[in-house]
Protein backbone atom coordinates (compact mmCIF):
# COMPACT_ATOMS: atom_id res chain seq x y z
CA UNK A 1 0.00 0.00 0.00
CA UNK A 2 2.80 2.47 1.00
CA UNK A 3 4.58 1.55 -2.63
CA UNK A 4 1.31 2.38 -3.98
CA UNK A 5 0.88 6.03 -2.53
CA UNK A 6 4.63 6.55 -3.40
CA UNK A 7 4.39 6.43 -6.99
CA UNK A 8 0.80 8.00 -7.06
CA UNK A 9 3.02 11.05 -5.46
CA UNK A 10 5.43 10.12 -8.01
CA UNK A 11 3.48 10.64 -10.69
CA UNK A 12 1.71 14.18 -9.62
CA UNK A 13 5.84 15.20 -9.04
CA UNK A 14 6.24 14.45 -12.57
CA UNK A 15 3.16 15.97 -14.19
CA UNK A 16 3.55 18.90 -12.37
CA UNK A 17 7.32 18.81 -13.69
CA UNK A 18 5.47 18.36 -17.32
CA UNK A 19 4.24 21.49 -16.85
CA UNK A 20 7.84 23.24 -17.56
CA UNK A 21 8.04 21.56 -20.87
CA UNK A 22 4.82 24.41 -22.08
CA UNK A 23 5.36 26.86 -19.82
CA UNK A 24 6.51 29.61 -21.75
CA UNK A 25 9.61 32.13 -20.02
CA UNK A 26 7.79 35.76 -18.89
CA UNK A 27 10.25 37.79 -19.97
CA UNK A 28 10.01 37.14 -23.90
CA UNK A 29 6.40 36.60 -23.56
CA UNK A 30 6.30 40.28 -22.26
CA UNK A 31 8.70 40.90 -24.94
CA UNK A 32 5.55 40.10 -27.85
CA UNK A 33 8.23 37.13 -29.15
CA UNK A 34 6.34 34.75 -31.10
CA UNK A 35 7.30 30.72 -30.22
CA UNK A 36 9.22 31.23 -27.27
CA UNK A 37 11.29 28.95 -25.09
CA UNK A 38 9.52 26.91 -22.63
CA UNK A 39 10.93 27.14 -18.79
CA UNK A 40 11.97 23.46 -19.59
CA UNK A 41 13.65 24.63 -22.77
CA UNK A 42 15.95 27.11 -20.72
CA UNK A 43 17.29 24.71 -17.57
CA UNK A 44 17.64 21.99 -20.46
CA UNK A 45 20.45 24.16 -22.36
CA UNK A 46 21.87 25.43 -18.89
CA UNK A 47 22.46 21.55 -18.08
CA UNK A 48 23.92 21.02 -21.21
CA UNK A 49 26.18 23.54 -20.58
CA UNK A 50 27.95 22.09 -17.61
CA UNK A 51 28.61 19.08 -20.22
CA UNK A 52 31.06 22.00 -21.07
CA UNK A 53 33.65 22.27 -18.29
CA UNK A 54 36.66 20.55 -18.60
CA UNK A 55 40.18 20.06 -16.93
CA UNK A 56 41.52 23.33 -18.71
CA UNK A 57 38.27 25.73 -18.10
CA UNK A 58 37.12 24.21 -14.83
CA UNK A 59 40.37 26.28 -13.04
CA UNK A 60 38.15 26.60 -9.95
CA UNK A 61 37.24 22.77 -9.74
CA UNK A 62 33.81 22.71 -9.72
CA UNK A 63 31.65 19.88 -8.99
CA UNK A 64 30.62 19.28 -12.66
CA UNK A 65 27.56 16.85 -11.11
CA UNK A 66 26.38 19.29 -8.59
CA UNK A 67 26.27 22.35 -11.09
CA UNK A 68 24.55 19.90 -13.59
CA UNK A 69 21.70 19.07 -10.90
CA UNK A 70 21.40 22.76 -9.86
CA UNK A 71 20.62 24.25 -12.76
CA UNK A 72 17.91 21.35 -13.30
CA UNK A 73 15.98 22.37 -9.79
CA UNK A 74 16.56 26.19 -10.26
CA UNK A 75 13.37 26.83 -11.51
CA UNK A 76 11.24 23.74 -10.78
CA UNK A 77 9.22 25.79 -8.31
CA UNK A 78 7.61 27.79 -11.70
CA UNK A 79 5.70 24.44 -12.26
CA UNK A 80 3.43 25.70 -9.53
CA UNK A 81 3.87 29.63 -9.17
CA UNK A 82 4.34 30.38 -12.97
CA UNK A 83 7.92 32.66 -13.78
CA UNK A 84 7.63 35.11 -11.85
CA UNK A 85 9.33 37.87 -12.95
CA UNK A 86 9.93 42.14 -11.60
CA UNK A 87 7.49 43.13 -14.26
CA UNK A 88 4.69 40.62 -12.65
CA UNK A 89 3.49 43.37 -9.92
CA UNK A 90 4.95 40.30 -7.18
CA UNK A 91 7.88 41.55 -4.59
CA UNK A 92 11.03 40.01 -4.46
CA UNK A 93 9.81 38.81 -0.75
CA UNK A 94 6.97 37.41 -2.19
CA UNK A 95 8.24 35.57 -5.14
CA UNK A 96 11.09 33.70 -2.42
CA UNK A 97 7.66 32.95 -0.15
CA UNK A 98 5.83 31.68 -3.36
CA UNK A 99 8.85 29.46 -4.75
CA UNK A 100 9.97 28.53 -1.23
CA UNK A 101 6.37 26.88 -0.57
CA UNK A 102 6.12 25.18 -4.16
CA UNK A 103 9.72 23.47 -3.16
CA UNK A 104 8.43 22.24 -0.29
CA UNK A 105 5.70 20.61 -1.67
CA UNK A 106 7.54 19.34 -4.46
CA UNK A 107 9.60 17.80 -1.85
CA UNK A 108 7.31 16.22 0.20
CA UNK A 109 6.07 14.71 -3.00
CA UNK A 110 9.32 12.76 -3.60
CA UNK A 111 10.48 12.42 -0.24
CA UNK A 112 14.60 11.68 0.17
CA UNK A 113 14.85 12.76 -3.66
CA UNK A 114 12.82 16.05 -2.90
CA UNK A 115 14.94 16.87 0.16
CA UNK A 116 17.59 16.42 -2.03
CA UNK A 117 16.20 19.01 -4.60
CA UNK A 118 14.97 21.37 -1.76
CA UNK A 119 18.40 21.24 -0.76
CA UNK A 120 19.75 21.95 -4.23
CA UNK A 121 16.94 24.78 -4.64
CA UNK A 122 18.20 26.61 -1.61
CA UNK A 123 21.96 26.46 -2.02
CA UNK A 124 21.13 28.56 -5.81
CA UNK A 125 18.64 30.93 -4.00
CA UNK A 126 21.67 31.76 -1.38
CA UNK A 127 24.23 31.42 -3.72
CA UNK A 128 25.92 29.78 -0.99
CA UNK A 129 28.57 27.63 -2.58
CA UNK A 130 30.93 27.95 -6.32
CA UNK A 131 28.53 25.72 -7.88
CA UNK A 132 25.58 27.98 -7.22
CA UNK A 133 27.13 30.94 -8.24
CA UNK A 134 28.33 29.06 -11.43
CA UNK A 135 25.18 28.05 -12.24
CA UNK A 136 23.89 31.67 -11.46
CA UNK A 137 26.12 32.50 -14.36
CA UNK A 138 24.80 30.26 -16.78
CA UNK A 139 20.88 31.20 -15.64
CA UNK A 140 22.31 34.61 -17.13
CA UNK A 141 24.40 33.59 -20.01
CA UNK A 142 21.39 31.52 -21.46
CA UNK A 143 19.10 34.02 -21.39
CA UNK A 144 21.45 36.68 -23.06
CA UNK A 145 22.21 33.87 -25.88
CA UNK A 146 18.86 33.60 -26.03
CA UNK A 147 18.28 37.06 -26.69
CA UNK A 148 20.95 37.39 -29.75
CA UNK A 149 18.89 34.56 -31.18
CA UNK A 150 15.93 36.12 -30.90
CA UNK A 151 17.24 39.48 -32.31
CA UNK A 152 18.92 37.05 -35.34
CA UNK A 153 15.94 35.13 -35.78
CA UNK A 154 13.46 38.77 -35.98
CA UNK A 155 16.35 40.88 -37.65
CA UNK A 156 15.78 42.98 -35.38
CA UNK A 157 19.33 44.33 -33.60
CA UNK A 158 19.07 45.69 -30.29
CA UNK A 159 15.30 45.15 -30.04
CA UNK A 160 16.25 42.70 -26.92
CA UNK A 161 18.95 45.33 -25.18
CA UNK A 162 17.19 45.32 -21.60
CA UNK A 163 18.51 41.60 -21.19
CA UNK A 164 22.12 42.71 -21.76
CA UNK A 165 22.12 45.68 -19.78
CA UNK A 166 20.16 43.73 -16.96
CA UNK A 167 23.39 41.24 -16.98
CA UNK A 168 26.30 43.09 -17.78
CA UNK A 169 29.26 42.59 -15.45
CA UNK A 170 27.76 40.21 -13.68
CA UNK A 171 29.09 36.94 -15.13
CA UNK A 172 32.25 35.79 -12.51
CA UNK A 173 33.07 32.52 -13.87
CA UNK A 174 36.43 33.27 -16.42
CA UNK A 175 34.94 30.67 -19.01
CA UNK A 176 31.13 31.94 -19.00
CA UNK A 177 33.11 35.46 -18.62
CA UNK A 178 35.19 34.46 -22.24
CA UNK A 179 31.65 33.22 -23.96
CA UNK A 180 30.25 36.48 -22.81
CA UNK A 181 32.86 38.10 -24.80
CA UNK A 182 32.62 35.97 -27.97
CA UNK A 183 28.24 36.68 -27.35
CA UNK A 184 28.85 40.56 -27.43
CA UNK A 185 31.51 39.93 -30.61
CA UNK A 186 29.22 38.25 -32.68
CA UNK A 187 25.87 40.28 -31.72
CA UNK A 188 28.30 43.51 -32.90
CA UNK A 189 29.02 41.96 -36.06
CA UNK A 190 25.26 41.44 -37.07
CA UNK A 191 24.40 45.20 -35.71
CA UNK A 192 27.18 46.77 -38.33
CA UNK A 193 25.91 44.11 -40.75
CA UNK A 194 22.19 45.02 -40.26
CA UNK A 195 23.87 48.95 -40.49
CA UNK A 196 24.88 47.97 -43.80
CA UNK A 197 22.01 46.55 -45.11
CA UNK A 198 19.79 49.57 -43.71
CA UNK A 199 18.00 47.49 -40.89
CA UNK A 200 17.55 48.97 -37.65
Amino acid sequence: MALFNDNQKILEFLELVGRLKHEKRTGWVLCDINECESIAGHMYRMGMMTFLLTDENNITKLDRFRCLQIALVHDLAECIVGDLTPHCGVSVEEKHRREDEAMKKIAELTGIAGDRMYELYKEYENQSSPEAKFAKDLDRYDMILQAFEYEKRENAPKKLEEFFAATYGKFDHPFIQSLVEELYRQREIFEKKCLVNGNT
